[in-house]
């Protein structure tokens, strides 16, 4: 058989048609290559915290621990009673922590000063109650209270000269 310039150029083209078929990538079988952010770390858990939500003078409390009666007036043999109320921002999770109360006659003379240790979840009630059997001076006189040794709430009350 006879080689023609015509056939050997044809046949070169033949050649070079099949190898780069053959070189070319199959995109059907390799789907091109996406890269996905990492997702983000979970948000670490918070600590429960508790608050003072309400502080209450009186003289009785109910079942639960809270002041029937608010009032800012006492007589001298009256013991007064401070009705702390608390809550926690977990329902669940115990908080533990300290309550403080510092009782203030009207020049600043410390007249009592108690702390109390809790752990509780979700509301709670905290008493602090202070009596003299031989009578309160009469005059003004300030409760604060602080939760674990910052103060949160004051409360200011008179002594009224009575029975």
């Amino acid at each position: 058989m006879k080689t023609t310039p015509l056939t050997q150029a044809v046949g070169l083209a033949l050649a070079a048609t099949l190898a780069l078929a053959g070189c070319k990538k199959d995109e059907a079988a390799s789907p091109p290559v996406v890269t996905q952010p990492a997702p983000a770390p979970a948000p670490a858990p918070v600590a429960a915290t508790v608050a003072v939500t309400g502080v209450s003078l009186g003289t009785d409390v109910d079942a639960d621990g809270r002041v029937i009666e608010s009032q800012s007036r006492f007589t001298p043999n009256q013991a007064i009673t401070a009705s702390v109320s608390t809550n926690t921002s977990d329902p669940v999770a115990a908080v533990a922590g300290s309550l403080s109360a510092k009782w203030l006659y009207q020049d600043g003379q410390v007249v009592n000063e108690e702390s109390n240790a809790f752990s509780f979840a979700g509301p709670g009630t905290t008493n602090f109650r202070i009596s003299k059997p031989d009578g309160w001076p009469v005059g003004r006189y300030t409760l604060e209270i602080s939760l674990d040794g910052r103060k949160v709430e004051t409360r200011e009350f008179t002594v009224v000269a009575g029975q």
